[in-house]
């Protein structure tokens, strides 16, 4: 209790204008006090901001990083890339070749025609309809009625389907005899050498002119506009 009450007393009648005069234990303990003050107005005017600078810094590192692994991935699968791209630019060329220009569809529709004359089929309707601009691409359908003899008209679809151009055959209908006679079911053997008629659409397609790819891309444009003024 001794001890305690000579620690306590060197805190008493302390001149504030001469710490020099202090005992050892209230200049040590001021010297703390200081100290703790200085950290704690330090951590909250500065060392705060810069924590959390650093933190915003790590979580950036580790985003750089990331990229930069993705990037290395890219890096090193970039060869096979390439190549994979230069086969797809081959295969969309490839398909390319198959649609006519526009320059070249009487050539076609003329080629279909022939098809059908060659196998002795007689054509009572050949229509060419409207064309249907697509993105990059225009569909034309042909209404066709053409008539001849089951074996003929399943040469006719087999000669259409190894045309180098594109052309496709749809709702077909098959009935017998000539000019549109109602249909009755029959199994092929008895068709062979029936007069049937066939009805069909015929699509072909042709790829679009850079000058409709680049009026297809205004309307586009166009039409976004308007929809963005309302």
């Amino acid at each position: 209790m001794a001890d305690l009450n000579k620690l306590v007393d060197q805190f008493r009648n302390l001149n504030p204008r001469d710490p020099g005069t202090w005992p050892v234990l209230p200049r040590v303990a001021t010297a703390l006090g200081v100290v703790v003050v200085v950290m704690v107005l330090g951590w909250f005017l500065y060392w705060s901001d810069q924590v959390d600078q650093l933190h915003s810094l790590q979580d950036q590192e580790a985003s750089l990083k990331k990229a930069y692994r993705d990037k290395l991935t890219q890096a090193v699968n970039l060869e096979p890339l390439r190549k994979q791209k230069d086969q797809v630019a081959q295969y969309v060329f490839r398909l390319e070749k198959q649609l006519p220009s526009k320059a070249e569809m009487d050539a076609l529709l003329s080629d279909i025609n022939q098809a059908g004359i060659g196998r002795g089929l007689q054509f009572e309707l050949f229509r060419p309809g409207v064309s249907t601009v697509k993105d990059y691409y225009a569909e034309l359908p042909i209404e066709i009625r053409i008539i001849g003899n089951y074996n003929d008209l399943g040469q006719f679809t087999s000669d259409i389907a190894a045309l180098p151009r594109i052309v496709t055959l749809n709702n077909l209908q098959i009935t017998t005899g000539a000019a549109g006679a109602s249909a009755a079911p029959t199994n092929s053997a008895s068709m062979h050498g029936d007069v049937l008629t066939m009805d069909a659409i015929a699509k072909t397609f042709r790829y679009l002119d850079p000058e409709e790819v680049a009026a297809q891309r205004q309307a586009k444009a166009a039409a976004k506009k308007g929809v963005q003024a309302k």
